[in-house]
């Protein structure tokens, strides 16, 4: 390999994952199966990333809890040119999740950070999701493992326990399409993925006007306003897709449209109903030491905060809890008024850029605000998806009227259960 290409990085793996094989059919650990490869490589210089995405068919532990279960007992058996690629979250790139509690938990293995910029569970190339604040989110998340200030990113510059080998990989979003990604928005998140690679310490926003700038306009105004549409972006799409900690609420087969009351496939772990529980008295997954335990994966200072609904940061909610429907918000609002409240707030967010962006036309080529203008209609469209088929379908559980202020859908549920999306993003 090296005689044919001389600066060779190395591999990257994916072993014993979704019923892949790896070194467990052997009897063996990920340390050996990673380090195997390892030595032929270090004479060359070359590096072994071994993703850290591993859920076993065989278990029923909790999803979310495997990846750390697996590679925490290892921390210190891997050969120095391996990294372990862990995915920003615990589960699986979704709209939003906490920091993967593996970051910070081997001291002694080098952590690469694996983000996504094709957006798997944002919508793919139709929804403009600046996702400069989610990566920013997650780098900034400070573990607490070595007290106040021990952050995801200064795990994996490997200088919060001098760690010399580090990684930011990502899953790329370039295709056949003449700009490449599709949604002329979605450059900026391949962008912002390779500036932040570079210097984690710059902001999503000095980013953003970077890209502004290269791409679609120089016009101060006009920045200006594309900037809040950028920056309000990934907020929106949790609103109508995911609030308040909810999360794997996609249909069957693709990962695109809602479906919150599949409960029918090969896993329980495959199923929505399985992340958010709802039933007659609430919603949420217990992630709590009453339920499946995983805030003890996190730091002491995390496990009493996210112990604790009061404490737990409110985007997080519904990830660590589940919560009665009429469970007190800080604002007053109960929890069914306060989903309904960010189910519209996201809608609303998209109607915003749509009448933001169709003041600009004067300051944008043509045909770059013709497709942009064109992607937002359909996003517009499809956050009225995902907020009608999910309130819909949490009614029929919760039993409880829709808040004075929500706008009433115009179908009825079952309409939404009998859609279907063959040619949905990322089917082929």
């Amino acid at each position: 390999m090296y005689r044919l290409i001389p600066d060779f990085g190395g591999y990257l793996v994916k072993a014993n994952s979704e019923g892949q094989p790896g070194p467990g059919d052997y009897g063996r650990t990920h340390a050996e199966g990673a380090n195997m490869l390892a030595k032929t490589l270090q004479p060359h210089g070359g590096v072994v990333l071994w993703r850290a995405f591993v859920y076993s068919h065989n278990s029923d532990t909790e999803r979310s809890l495997q990846a750390y279960d697996e590679f925490v007992p290892l921390d210190g058996e891997f050969a120095e040119n391996v990294s372990i690629q862990v995915k920003n979250g615990p589960i699986d790139f979704q709209p939003r999740e906490p920091f993967s509690p593996l970051f910070g938990a081997t001291p002694k293995t080098s952590l690469a950070m694996e983000f996504q910029m094709t957006q798997e569970y944002l919508g793919f190339s139709t929804h403009l999701a600046y996702l400069g604040t989610m990566f920013k989110e997650t780098l900034n998340a400070d573990t607490h493992v070595l007290g106040k200030g021990s952050t995801v990113a200064k795990v994996i510059d490997g200088s919060l326990h001098n760690i010399p080998l580090t990684v930011m990989a990502g899953v790329a979003n370039i295709g056949v399409d003449r700009n490449w990604t599709g949604h002329i928005f979605g450059q900026s998140n391949w962008y912002v993925f390779g500036r932040l690679a570079w210097d984690h310490e710059l902001t999503a926003e000095d980013i953003a006007k970077e890209w502004i700038a290269m791409t679609l306009t120089t016009d101060d105004n006009a920045t200006t306003h594309i900037l809040a549409m950028m920056m309000n972006s990934r907020e929106y799409v949790v609103d109508y897709m995911t609030p308040l900690g909810l999360h794997h609420l996609m249909d069957t087969g693709h990962h695109y449209g809602p479906g919150p009351w599949v409960d029918n496939l090969g896993r329980d772990d495959w199923n929505p109903t399985y992340y958010h529980r709802a039933d007659k008295n609430g919603i949420g997954l217990d992630r709590t030491s009453s339920g499946t335990n995983g805030v003890s994966q996190y730091a002491p200072y995390w496990q009493k905060r996210f112990s604790n609904p009061s404490t737990t940061p409110k985007e997080l909610l519904l990830w660590f809890h589940h919560l009665d429907w009429d469970y007190p918000m800080p604002n007053g609002d109960t929890l069914w008024q306060a989903l309904a409240h960010h189910y519209d707030k996201g809608v609303a967010g998209v109607a915003t850029m749509q009448a933001t962006w169709l003041t600009l036309k004067d300051n944008i080529e043509p045909n770059q605000f013709n497709q942009v203008a064109m992607s937002l209609a359909i996003q517009l469209k499809e956050a009225k998806w995902w907020r009608d088929a999910c309130m819909l379908y949490f009614q029929s559980i919760s039993k409880k009227p829709f808040p004075a202020t929500f706008e009433p859908p115009k179908q009825n549920l079952e309409y939404f259960r009998s859609l279907q999306a063959p040619y949905a993003p990322g089917q082929g």
